[in-house]
């Protein structure tokens, strides 16, 4: 939508590359005879298309051909087709995205091409609210934010350009329109300098926090194949339509009845690209490597597969009960992948005693499964954030694993707005079942019988002094778990214990190697993986502290007296970070800016 001005169709030509992409709209403005043209032009392309009417005619063909119509006064044609002010408000109404003059009337009329320029040069007003603020070099959801009025785009326009300053050297900013409750699916493509260029499957990234990717897979649920080709014949034809050349993702929005936006394309490899290289098979950077030399692709379209299934998970020091993930620093003190379990990738720059820092991306590692299909790379991801071992910082392994396991996510019913509608009140960790309760009771009264006796055999080696004068064999415990205590009794024979938890019995059988940091156990027949840390028991994510009541409440106690004294002269945030901003202390101003890992 370049020249208003002209009465030729070139200005709509301009959307070939992007006609599936975006819901577009042509409004036609006057001359019967072209609408014709026009409307089944628009058809071919995919384009939508607007007809505006005065009141009689609202029944005529060229109304009745297009999607949508509108009417814009009463007969006189200064009224109505010559009515600037009721065509602009035609076009604000119905999102239109180009116009189509006609001949005659305001085809060649120098005050409609100004007008159409000054609406073009209001986004907001031009897209209507919410639109999307984001950083033009910006990737990983910084430096982008969602306004839904007047007052939030300014404040977004503050906060994205200084992130965006901060992350990537460059405040300059992009306004798009917000499609509230999408999928967010991308193109995966590879250009070479030969003019050859393939799309390799897509990408489906909807589960986000503060528009930043936490959890991917390829390929989707929700494609058909014919919606497949067409968003990746898309990706292509823009990525041609520019001359690129090497591996990029053409990123879309998708709505319920599977029509795609446009949304942006990363000219870059992506974070999640490693569930591309699973399905498919190549090898991403030696492509990237090849094209930057001159070599031509090796593969056709038809070569491209799709090879089972495989999901992404994002690793990050962060503490999921605040905001779904807000950073975490620290030394990680014990670190162990879960390589061992069956198809598994882990892709990390860290190793045991790195630093997480406020400085630079949180993120730990990507782990990735990838299984003869979904069904399969989703249980060998549950297995494997089981047996991750991270000590030393917060992280979000909890949060993932519900996530994969949720039957919203299981059943592929998913949106951007997944995290917030499934936990409308916050993360708040796992929710034990009764028969989950009881499974970490009897194991965790198995492991303090077990250290119990070892420490028993231990001191009676050291002294030579029996502890007693004969070998226990039965235990009665009370364990509190959810604030409330229960009656156990253990009773050890060999490497089983029969646990009777409430009056149930466990039959719990490990070989009880409590130095390792994971501790395989079988309860009833079922395999369990165990994270024993120090003195917390911790199975599949739940946590189970075997603290002495009375020191845990003194703690409490005086962390809670310690809090009330200082409260007037500390300011406590809900992150670690750096204060970036002092902001003028009058009422209901923001006192400080805080900017951790490049986000306000």
């Amino acid at each position: 939508m370049r020249d208003y001005s002209t009465n030729g169709f070139s200005n709509v030509v301009e959307f070939t590359p992007f006609t599936l992409w975006s819901r577009s709209y042509v409004l036609m403005t006057t001359n019967r005879r072209l609408h014709y043209q026009v409307i089944k032009t628009c058809k071919k392309m995919g384009i939508k298309t607007v007809a505006i009417h005065s009141d009689v005619d609202a029944s005529a063909v060229h109304v009745k051909m297009a999607d949508e119509a509108a009417c814009v006064g009463p007969a006189p044609s200064n009224k109505s087709y010559l009515n600037m002010d009721a065509i602009m408000e035609a076009i604000r109404k119905t999102g239109a995205q180009a116009v189509h003059p006609g001949y005659g009337f305001l085809s060649e009329n120098k005050e409609f091409a100004r007008r159409l320029s000054e609406l073009l040069s209001n986004c907001p007003l031009l897209l209507g609210y919410p639109v999307m603020i984001k950083a033009s070099a910006g990737g990983g959801g910084k430096g982008m934010r969602i306004a839904w009025n007047d007052e939030e785009t300014r404040e977004g326009f503050r906060f994205s350009s200084q992130e965006a300053a901060s992350s990537f050297g460059d405040d300059r900013l992009l306004v798009e329109k917000f499609i509230d409750n999408p999928r967010h699916i991308e193109i995966q493509v590879l250009a070479d300098k030969h003019g050859n260029a393939l799309w390799l499957n897509e990408r489906e990234c909807s589960i986000q926090r503060r528009n930043q990717k936490v959890v991917e897979e390829a390929p989707s649920t929700f494609l058909d194949q014919e919606t497949r080709r067409a968003m990746g014949e898309q990706a292509v034809a823009l990525a041609k339509a520019v001359k690129y050349c090497s591996a990029g993702t053409v990123e879309f929005l998708v709505d319920s009845e599977k029509n795609f936006y446009f949304l942006e394309m990363n000219t870059r490899l992506q974070v999640e690209h490693p569930v591309t290289e699973c399905i498919t098979g190549l090898d991403l950077v030696q492509q990237m490597i090849r094209v930057a030399k001159g070599y031509p692709l090796c593969q056709k379209q038809a070569d491209i597969p799709i090879n089972g299934w495989a999901v992404e998970c994002r690793v990050y020091a962060e503490d999921p009960y605040k905001s779904f993930g807000l950073p975490s620093i620290g030394r990680l003190s014990q670190y162990q992948e879960p390589l061992h379990v069956p198809s598994v990738r882990v892709d990390s720059g860290i190793q045991e005693g790195s630093e997480i820092s406020i400085y630079y991306d949180p993120m730990i590692s990507k782990l990735v499964t990838h299984g003869t299909n979904r069904a399969e790379a989703l249980q060998r991801m549950e297995e494997a954030l089981d047996n991750y071992v991270i000590r030393g910082v917060t992280h979000n392994i909890g949060l993932l694993r519900e996530i994969i396991i949720h039957p919203r996510f299981v059943e592929g019913d998913i949106t951007t707005k997944f995290l917030p509608e499934v936990y409308p009140d916050g993360f708040k960790g796992h929710k034990l079942t009764d028969f989950e309760g009881k499974e970490l009771m009897a194991t965790a009264a198995s492991i303090f019988v077990t250290d119990s006796v070892r420490s028993r055999k231990f001191l009676e080696k050291m002294t030579g002094v029996p502890a007693a004068k004969q070998e226990q064999k039965n235990w009665e415990l009370s364990v509190e778990i959810h604030d409330s205590v229960h009656s156990v009794t253990v009773s050890k024979s060999g490497s089983s214990n029969i646990v009777e938890v409430d009056g149930k019995t466990l039959n719990v059988t490990s070989e009880w190697n409590l130095a390792s940091a994971l501790l395989p156990v079988t309860i009833d027949g079922t395999q369990r993986t165990i994270q024993v840390c120090s003195t917390t028991v911790h199975l599949s994510d739940i946590f189970f502290k075997k603290k002495n009541i009375t020191r845990q409440l003194r703690f409490r106690w005086v962390t809670q007296n310690l809090t009330l004294k200082l409260q007037k002269k500390i300011l406590y945030v809900c992150q670690p970070g750096a204060v970036v901003a002092l902001s003028p202390e009058s009422e209901g101003a923001p006192l400080r800016d805080i900017e951790s890992h490049s986000v306000r």
